[in-house]
Protein backbone atom coordinates (compact mmCIF):
# COMPACT_ATOMS: atom_id res chain seq x y z
CA UNK A 1 0.00 0.00 0.00
CA UNK A 2 2.59 2.44 1.10
CA UNK A 3 4.70 1.54 -2.46
CA UNK A 4 1.86 1.83 -4.45
CA UNK A 5 0.85 5.36 -2.42
CA UNK A 6 3.97 6.64 -3.70
CA UNK A 7 4.94 5.15 -6.80
CA UNK A 8 2.60 7.06 -9.23
CA UNK A 9 5.35 10.13 -9.21
CA UNK A 10 6.57 11.87 -12.34
CA UNK A 11 9.03 13.84 -11.77
CA UNK A 12 8.31 15.80 -14.92
CA UNK A 13 4.91 16.99 -14.43
CA UNK A 14 5.58 17.15 -10.39
CA UNK A 15 2.22 15.33 -10.18
CA UNK A 16 1.29 11.41 -7.88
CA UNK A 17 3.36 10.08 -4.75
CA UNK A 18 2.67 9.84 -1.78
CA UNK A 19 1.46 13.54 -0.91
CA UNK A 20 -2.37 13.19 -1.07
CA UNK A 21 -3.26 9.72 0.15
CA UNK A 22 -5.71 9.94 -3.41
CA UNK A 23 -4.96 5.97 -3.22
CA UNK A 24 -7.94 6.01 -1.01
CA UNK A 25 -10.43 7.11 -3.80
CA UNK A 26 -11.90 4.14 -5.45
CA UNK A 27 -10.88 5.36 -8.55
CA UNK A 28 -7.13 4.91 -8.24
CA UNK A 29 -8.28 1.60 -6.35
CA UNK A 30 -9.56 0.36 -9.66
CA UNK A 31 -5.69 0.65 -11.47
CA UNK A 32 -5.23 -2.73 -12.45
CA UNK A 33 -2.10 -2.33 -10.09
CA UNK A 34 -4.01 -1.92 -6.78
CA UNK A 35 -5.98 -4.78 -7.37
CA UNK A 36 -6.76 -6.11 -3.66
CA UNK A 37 -5.06 -2.97 -2.14
CA UNK A 38 -8.87 -1.82 -1.04
CA UNK A 39 -8.79 -4.58 1.58
CA UNK A 40 -5.63 -2.74 3.07
CA UNK A 41 -7.36 0.90 2.95
CA UNK A 42 -10.18 -0.70 4.60
CA UNK A 43 -8.11 -2.20 7.28
CA UNK A 44 -6.62 1.35 8.52
CA UNK A 45 -10.04 2.89 8.51
CA UNK A 46 -10.68 2.09 12.17
CA UNK A 47 -6.88 3.49 13.08
CA UNK A 48 -8.24 7.24 10.33
CA UNK A 49 -11.18 7.51 12.71
CA UNK A 50 -9.50 7.09 16.39
CA UNK A 51 -6.65 9.17 15.03
CA UNK A 52 -8.31 11.90 12.50
CA UNK A 53 -5.53 14.78 12.92
CA UNK A 54 -3.43 12.10 10.66
CA UNK A 55 -3.66 12.38 7.13
CA UNK A 56 -4.42 9.44 4.87
CA UNK A 57 -1.60 9.62 3.53
CA UNK A 58 0.56 10.06 6.25
CA UNK A 59 -1.11 6.79 7.92
CA UNK A 60 -0.35 5.00 4.25
CA UNK A 61 3.29 6.01 4.13
CA UNK A 62 3.52 5.34 7.93
CA UNK A 63 2.33 1.81 8.07
CA UNK A 64 4.92 0.74 5.15
CA UNK A 65 8.10 1.62 7.68
CA UNK A 66 6.25 0.08 10.48
CA UNK A 67 5.27 -2.82 8.77
CA UNK A 68 8.96 -3.14 7.54
CA UNK A 69 10.42 -2.38 10.81
CA UNK A 70 8.47 -4.95 12.66
CA UNK A 71 9.46 -7.97 10.13
CA UNK A 72 13.23 -7.38 10.76
CA UNK A 73 13.98 -4.89 8.29
CA UNK A 74 15.95 -1.73 8.58
CA UNK A 75 15.20 1.29 10.55
CA UNK A 76 13.59 4.10 8.69
CA UNK A 77 13.46 7.90 8.95
CA UNK A 78 9.57 8.99 8.41
CA UNK A 79 8.37 12.58 8.03
CA UNK A 80 4.98 13.51 8.16
CA UNK A 81 2.74 16.79 7.39
CA UNK A 82 1.63 15.35 4.03
CA UNK A 83 -2.04 17.00 3.23
CA UNK A 84 -4.98 14.89 1.43
CA UNK A 85 -6.46 15.75 -1.97
CA UNK A 86 -10.11 15.73 -1.21
CA UNK A 87 -11.08 15.48 -4.83
CA UNK A 88 -11.04 12.15 -6.73
CA UNK A 89 -9.55 14.43 -9.36
CA UNK A 90 -5.90 14.48 -8.29
CA UNK A 91 -6.10 10.43 -9.39
CA UNK A 92 -3.11 10.22 -11.97
CA UNK A 93 -3.85 7.85 -14.88
CA UNK A 94 -4.08 4.23 -14.62
CA UNK A 95 -0.27 2.53 -15.70
CA UNK A 96 1.84 4.45 -13.63
CA UNK A 97 2.96 1.61 -11.84
CA UNK A 98 5.20 -1.50 -12.93
CA UNK A 99 3.66 -4.42 -14.99
CA UNK A 100 5.58 -7.88 -14.19
CA UNK A 101 4.77 -8.33 -18.29
CA UNK A 102 4.51 -6.51 -20.32
CA UNK A 103 4.54 -9.44 -23.14
CA UNK A 104 7.63 -10.65 -23.12
CA UNK A 105 8.47 -12.23 -20.43
CA UNK A 106 12.04 -11.30 -18.76
CA UNK A 107 12.49 -9.86 -22.16
CA UNK A 108 14.09 -6.74 -23.05
CA UNK A 109 10.75 -5.39 -23.08
CA UNK A 110 10.36 -5.97 -19.64
CA UNK A 111 13.73 -4.63 -18.94
CA UNK A 112 12.76 -1.75 -20.72
CA UNK A 113 9.58 -0.75 -18.74
CA UNK A 114 11.08 -1.37 -15.44
CA UNK A 115 13.42 1.66 -16.24
CA UNK A 116 11.14 3.95 -17.74
CA UNK A 117 8.38 2.99 -14.83
CA UNK A 118 11.17 4.01 -12.64
CA UNK A 119 13.31 6.61 -13.79
CA UNK A 120 9.85 8.30 -14.44
CA UNK A 121 10.16 8.62 -10.28
CA UNK A 122 13.70 9.34 -10.35
CA UNK A 123 15.67 5.71 -9.60
CA UNK A 124 17.95 4.76 -11.20
CA UNK A 125 19.27 0.53 -11.76
CA UNK A 126 20.35 0.20 -8.69
CA UNK A 127 17.62 1.67 -7.04
CA UNK A 128 15.20 -0.51 -8.63
CA UNK A 129 16.72 -3.50 -7.46
CA UNK A 130 17.35 -2.44 -3.82
CA UNK A 131 13.41 -1.54 -3.34
CA UNK A 132 12.95 -5.02 -5.66
CA UNK A 133 14.26 -6.74 -2.35
CA UNK A 134 10.57 -5.59 -0.62
CA UNK A 135 9.55 -8.99 -2.74
CA UNK A 136 10.99 -10.81 0.51
CA UNK A 137 7.62 -10.17 1.97
CA UNK A 138 4.45 -11.38 1.24
CA UNK A 139 2.87 -13.25 -1.82
CA UNK A 140 1.13 -13.24 -4.69
CA UNK A 141 -3.15 -13.75 -4.89
CA UNK A 142 -5.27 -14.77 -7.43
CA UNK A 143 -7.73 -13.04 -6.78
CA UNK A 144 -6.25 -9.79 -6.65
CA UNK A 145 -2.93 -10.04 -8.96
CA UNK A 146 -4.03 -13.07 -10.70
CA UNK A 147 -0.29 -14.33 -9.75
CA UNK A 148 0.04 -17.12 -6.88
CA UNK A 149 2.74 -17.63 -4.37
CA UNK A 150 5.27 -16.24 -2.17
CA UNK A 151 8.78 -14.94 -3.27
CA UNK A 152 10.40 -16.61 -0.50
CA UNK A 153 10.14 -19.41 2.28
CA UNK A 154 9.61 -16.79 5.07
CA UNK A 155 6.78 -14.16 4.39
CA UNK A 156 6.90 -12.00 7.28
CA UNK A 157 10.72 -11.55 7.57
CA UNK A 158 12.27 -8.42 5.78
CA UNK A 159 16.05 -10.09 4.63
CA UNK A 160 18.04 -10.42 1.80
CA UNK A 161 16.84 -13.78 0.95
CA UNK A 162 14.30 -13.08 -2.49
CA UNK A 163 18.13 -11.93 -3.86
CA UNK A 164 19.70 -15.60 -2.47
CA UNK A 165 16.92 -17.20 -3.54
CA UNK A 166 16.67 -15.12 -7.46
CA UNK A 167 20.12 -16.08 -8.29
CA UNK A 168 20.91 -19.23 -6.36
CA UNK A 169 18.00 -21.35 -7.21
CA UNK A 170 16.71 -22.68 -10.99
CA UNK A 171 13.68 -21.24 -11.92
CA UNK A 172 11.45 -22.72 -14.50
CA UNK A 173 8.04 -21.41 -16.27
CA UNK A 174 5.36 -22.37 -14.60
CA UNK A 175 2.79 -24.32 -17.22
CA UNK A 176 0.19 -24.74 -14.35
CA UNK A 177 0.02 -21.21 -13.24
CA UNK A 178 -2.91 -19.03 -14.84
CA UNK A 179 -0.80 -16.59 -15.50
CA UNK A 180 2.99 -16.53 -16.88
CA UNK A 181 5.10 -16.78 -14.19
CA UNK A 182 8.46 -18.85 -12.79
CA UNK A 183 8.70 -21.69 -9.89
CA UNK A 184 11.43 -23.41 -8.25
CA UNK A 185 12.54 -26.65 -7.91
CA UNK A 186 10.12 -27.60 -4.62
CA UNK A 187 7.43 -25.81 -6.48
CA UNK A 188 6.39 -23.75 -3.14
CA UNK A 189 7.98 -20.68 -4.35
CA UNK A 190 7.35 -17.94 -7.33
CA UNK A 191 8.85 -15.21 -8.81
CA UNK A 192 7.43 -12.84 -11.80
CA UNK A 193 8.88 -12.16 -15.35
CA UNK A 194 9.65 -8.75 -13.76
CA UNK A 195 12.10 -10.73 -11.23
CA UNK A 196 13.45 -12.65 -13.21
CA UNK A 197 14.54 -9.98 -15.58
CA UNK A 198 16.78 -8.83 -12.73
CA UNK A 199 19.04 -11.80 -13.49
CA UNK A 200 19.07 -11.63 -17.04
CA UNK A 201 19.86 -8.19 -17.58
CA UNK A 202 23.70 -7.58 -16.70
CA UNK A 203 23.37 -4.24 -15.32
CA UNK A 204 20.56 -5.13 -12.75
CA UNK A 205 22.21 -8.42 -12.06
CA UNK A 206 25.10 -7.00 -10.65
CA UNK A 207 22.86 -5.63 -7.60
CA UNK A 208 21.72 -9.20 -7.16
CA UNK A 209 25.01 -10.34 -6.75
CA UNK A 210 25.97 -7.56 -3.79
CA UNK A 211 22.61 -7.44 -1.92
CA UNK A 212 22.96 -12.07 -2.10
CA UNK A 213 25.76 -11.70 -0.18
CA UNK A 214 25.72 -8.07 1.82
CA UNK A 215 22.65 -8.08 3.79
CA UNK A 216 24.00 -5.44 5.94
CA UNK A 217 24.42 -3.02 2.21
CA UNK A 218 21.16 -4.32 1.21
CA UNK A 219 19.53 -2.49 4.18
CA UNK A 220 21.34 0.48 3.83
CA UNK A 221 20.29 1.01 0.34
CA UNK A 222 16.75 -0.04 0.66
CA UNK A 223 16.58 2.32 3.31
CA UNK A 224 17.68 5.06 1.24
CA UNK A 225 15.39 3.88 -1.92
CA UNK A 226 12.15 3.41 0.36
CA UNK A 227 12.54 6.80 2.32
CA UNK A 228 13.12 8.36 -1.40
CA UNK A 229 10.14 6.91 -2.41
CA UNK A 230 7.93 7.60 0.32
CA UNK A 231 9.31 11.79 -0.45
CA UNK A 232 7.97 11.79 -3.78
CA UNK A 233 5.06 14.01 -4.33
CA UNK A 234 5.59 15.98 -1.11
CA UNK A 235 7.18 18.92 0.24
CA UNK A 236 7.33 21.05 3.30
CA UNK A 237 7.59 17.47 5.61
CA UNK A 238 8.66 17.23 9.49
CA UNK A 239 10.98 14.48 10.67
CA UNK A 240 9.56 12.13 12.66
CA UNK A 241 11.47 12.35 16.41
CA UNK A 242 11.83 8.36 17.60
Amino acid sequence: LAWHSSGTYDKMSRTGGSGGGTIRFKEELAHGGNAGLDKAVARLEPIKRKHPEISYADLFAYVGVVAIETMGGPKLKFSYGRVDEMNPAAVTPDGRLPDADVGDGPGPKERDHLRKIFNRMGFNDQEIVALSGAHALGRCHADASGYVGPWSGTPLLFNNSYFVLLKGLKWAPNDEAAKFQYKDPSGQLMMLPSDIALIEDAKFKKYVDVYAKDQKKFFADFADAFEKLESLGTSGLTPLSA
